[in-house]
């Protein structure tokens, strides 16, 4: 899969209906955790949405992962990291779908994540060319 469908899919993580309370499934229209709206690359809009989901229930893995995506699109790494820690530490997992139509438990999701934030794979494109590595 390549990186960029990767990113979509995890952007597009939402707590399936079995898995989460039907009021976290209504944190933004459709109950896709802002999922939509981070694909079409509206973070603010995303953010806000994630921030008072994130508020009303900071032990929720999927809100977490996706503020931590929204946090990573915005160039705070900080956060995104806090966020994606966040998850990994929630004492509940849940089975997650993404995107492209697979599953798996947030806290491998939530590994994942980091790891793709710690080699900069959130980055915009233009930015991710200039990034020096080991073999340069």
């Amino acid at each position: 899969m390549s990186l960029t469908a990767f990113a979509l899919a995890v952007a597009a993580a939402t707590a399936s209906p079995a898995a989460a309370p039907a009021a976290q499934l209504q944190t933004a229209p459709g109950g896709d955790l802002a999922a939509q709206t981070l694909a079409a690359g509206r973070e603010d809009e995303a953010l806000a949405v994630l921030q008072r989901a994130a508020a009303a229930d900071p032990h929720d893995p999927a809100v977490l992962i996706n503020l931590g995506i929204a946090y990573a699109h915005k160039g705070d790494e900080a956060k995104a990291q806090a966020a994606f820690e966040a998850a990994l530490n929630c004492h509940e997992v849940v089975e997650l779908d993404t995107a492209d139509g697979s599953a798996t438990d947030s806290r491998r999701l939530a590994r994942k994540a980091l790891r793709m934030l710690a080699r900069g794979e959130f980055r915009p494109a233009d930015m991710r060319g200039e990034q020096l590595t080991y073999r340069d």
